[in-house]
């Protein structure tokens, strides 16, 4: 079978649609038919070694690319319940050290890390949710705000930007969003009360808007000091990236928030998009063939939602 990989650091030219066995799933596993899988940024650090860098990523021979995907299972391993061959599912692949990730034809990931997929939505669409849902969901979670607190989310426009605006807002928080001028009709559609253009002075700005400043921030723009700065004394922050977490300066709750696969949460979120409280957001699909021009088009910027290959 078909997988991108990775032999060695690089641009976009080192990935490669390799021959690779077909995986077997083990205890409690299950083998999904890949249908769409979605290019994230950190299937670009991953290939140009910046994890590396980072310590979190061994060299290896043979590293596999991408985290989210949405396929059919096909095979279960014993001791599987809830899922069964034929299921449309959703699902996370959230380890670095793998030979082979959910862009190849058929992947294989543990039982707690797939759901059935949202009805009503295509694979394409589908595979947008996992990694981007869940980073905001459980990035909200660790925040712990109260209903009524405000939220301040930098990139909102983004694909985890948004999914953390419409999020808050169900959870009852106020939000103030911060993305470029153009997409404040965007992050408004999507629920935010408040708006603060990315090019102001972010303590100033949403200070103006909420004395004292925001009771937390999801930094999804890697923003970093600014966006703290517009965080009250004693609030919380979350950050998303290796080495994007900031001085927790004035009793500011600093998380550095990192991503795990639940098949629980991605259930929740799927019922969401069900009834119509998330949107999923599609920049542009492309055939897996061409997964280096689609690591080329995200390192760009600018888009809104995400890259999806399509497999099959």
């Amino acid at each position: 079978m078909r997988a991108v990989v990775v032999h060695a650091f690089g641009g976009p030219e080192v990935l490669r649609i390799a021959d690779v066995p077909m995986p077997v799933a083990a205890e409690g596993q299950v083998r999904i038919r890949v249908q769409a899988a979605t290019v994230n940024p950190v299937d670009l650090a991953t290939r140009s070694g910046a994890l590396a860098t980072a310590g979190l990523l061994p060299a290896r021979d043979v590293i596999g690319i991408g985290w989210d995907v949405a396929g059919t299972v096909e095979q279960t391993g014993p001791g599987v319940t809830g899922v069964e061959c034929g299921d449309q599912v959703i699902g996370l692949s959230d380890r670095l050290d793998v030979p082979l990730g959910t862009q190849a034809e058929h992947v294989v990931l543990d039982a707690d890390a797939v759901t059935a997929a949202p009805a009503g939505v295509s694979p394409v669409q589908a595979a947008t949710l996992p990694l981007n849902g869940l980073t905001a969901a459980q990035a909200l979670d660790g925040l712990d705000l109260k209903t009524g607190q405000t939220l301040l989310v930098t990139g909102a426009a983004g694909a985890v930007g948004g999914f953390a605006v419409q999020l808050a807002v169900a959870r009852g928080l106020r939000v103030v969003a911060v993305a470029g001028a153009d997409d404040e009709p965007l992050v408004r559609e999507l629920g935010a009360e408040l708006f603060v253009p990315r090019t102001a002075r972010l303590g100033e700005a949403v200070r103006s808007l909420v004395p004292g400043g925001a009771h937390a921030a999801l930094d999804a723009a890697v923003v970093g000091a600014a966006a703290l700065d517009a965080v009250r004394s004693g609030g919380a922050f979350a950050a998303l990236v290796a080495g994007g977490a900031p001085v927790p300066l004035r009793g500011i709750r600093v998380l550095n928030h990192w991503i795990r696969a639940d098949a629980t949460l991605l259930a929740e979120l799927a019922a969401l998009v069900e009834a119509g409280s998330l949107t999923l957001r599609v920049a542009e699909t492309m055939p897996i063939d061409h997964v280096a021009d689609a690591h080329r088009r995200l390192a760009e910027g600018g888009l809104r939602g995400r890259l999806v290959l399509t497999l099959q």
